[in-house]
């Protein structure tokens, strides 16, 4: 038996029409695909070729380090690209026309602004100098062995700062000075009184002095003497004034029935204790060619009974002769005290004092001399 199917037992041919429409749509899409994938391979080719050709560059502006990526081919198209401005004073380490290639680096250093007051001018400068001493060096601008800079040399740069220079000039001069000598008189027991005489002749003396002259920028600041030299010593003039009395008429007198003795001195007659006939007469000064002793010294001109010696007035006495304190009258020189004593005054010799040591070298050694021991009070009478 036979199956007969209710419908159409095979598919109906496709149409031509139909045919070209699911050809073209099948195409459509495939080229569609093409497109996109060829756009995307482009797009991927352009990235690997921009990734390839981007360069690192290392800029230090300022001290500020910054990494750059870049296509540039030279310096100053980067600093074009990236705005950065390099002044008519800073300074940059390599051309503006200098190639670049990965990790190049390019520095710039900033200049900043200093004031420079040296040698009368006060102008700001623009460096990139670190240190005061740099921008000197820079300037050409040299210091002398005296001149002061502020601030310090290995002081640090910065803008605004001001840097002094002080100019300093030391000038030595000299001075010849004239110094007049002293005119001293001395008293001489041989002159007689009222007369005078020279015994050294004066000579002025010199000195000289240097003076040293500062100047800063210019202007005196200081002078002041630094050095005096005696080139050559004044010579005091010395003048002997004489103070020697006429002598007296002196007249002893014996009573006939008394051992009692006088003498007159200037009119006046007075009772002395003794006569000491052929004394030796020396003389002394309070220096140390007489006592060993220099002004200042402990005791110096400061006798053994006590007192100051004084020309006209002391003598250095044996007190076993003549006690210390007693006045005596010396023919020739006058009425003495007996204030001194003396390790080399013994027995009949007594050393009369001077204040000129010139005046005791001359006076020598006077033998033959008759003293008349008056006693411890002074004669009314000089």
């Amino acid at each position: 038996m036979g199956f007969v199917p209710l419908g159409n037992a095979h598919d109906p041919r496709p149409t031509g029409k139909l045919f070209a429409a699911r050809w073209k749509h099948g195409h459509l899409r495939l080229v569609l695909l093409s497109v996109i994938l060829s756009f995307a391979m482009t797009i991927l080719f352009l990235m690997l070729l921009h990734g390839a050709s981007a360069m690192s560059v290392t800029v230090v502006d300022g001290g500020k380090t910054t990494v750059i990526q870049t296509r540039n081919s030279d310096v100053q198209s980067l600093l074009e690209e990236h705005s950065i401005a390099v002044g008519p004073h800073d300074e940059l380490s390599t051309p503006l026309a200098t190639p670049l290639s990965d990790g190049s680096t390019i520095v710039i250093d900033r200049a900043v602004g200093v004031t420079l007051l040296a040698d009368g001018k006060n102008v700001v400068e623009y460096t990139t100098e670190e240190t005061v001493k740099d921008v000197l060096h820079s300037k050409n601008l040299s210091l002398g062995p005296d001149d002061r800079i502020y601030p310090a040399l290995d002081t640090q740069v910065y803008d605004g700062l001001k840097i002094r220079i002080v100019r300093v000039k030391k000038e030595l001069k000299e001075a010849q000075i004239e110094v007049p000598f002293t005119v001293v008189e001395k008293k001489d027991g041989s002159l007689a009184a009222g007369t005078k005489k020279v015994v050294q002749t004066g000579k002025q003396g010199l000195v000289v002095k240097q003076f040293e002259k500062v100047y800063e920028d210019g202007k005196l600041v200081s002078d002041r003497m630094v050095s005096k030299t005696v080139a050559e010593p004044a010579v005091q003039k010395i003048v002997a004034v004489g103070t020697k009395k006429k002598a007296a008429v002196t007249a002893l007198s014996y009573e006939a029935d008394s051992e009692k003795k006088t003498i007159t001195i200037g009119g006046e007659t007075v009772k002395v204790k003794s006569v000491l006939s052929n004394v030796t007469l020396t003389a002394y000064t309070a220096g140390p060619e007489s006592t060993g002793k220099d002004k200042g010294d402990p005791g110096y001109g400061i006798t053994a009974s006590g007192t100051t010696v004084m020309e006209g007035r002391t003598i250095s006495v044996d007190p076993d002769v003549v006690p210390l304190g007693w006045w005596v009258y010396i023919e020739g020189i006058g009425i003495r005290r007996a204030e001194d004593t003396g390790s080399a005054i013994k027995g009949k010799k007594i050393d009369v004092y001077f204040e000129s040591e010139s005046y005791a070298n001359k006076f020598g050694t006077k033998r033959g001399y008759t003293v008349y021991v008056i006693g411890p009070v002074k004669p009314t009478s000089d």
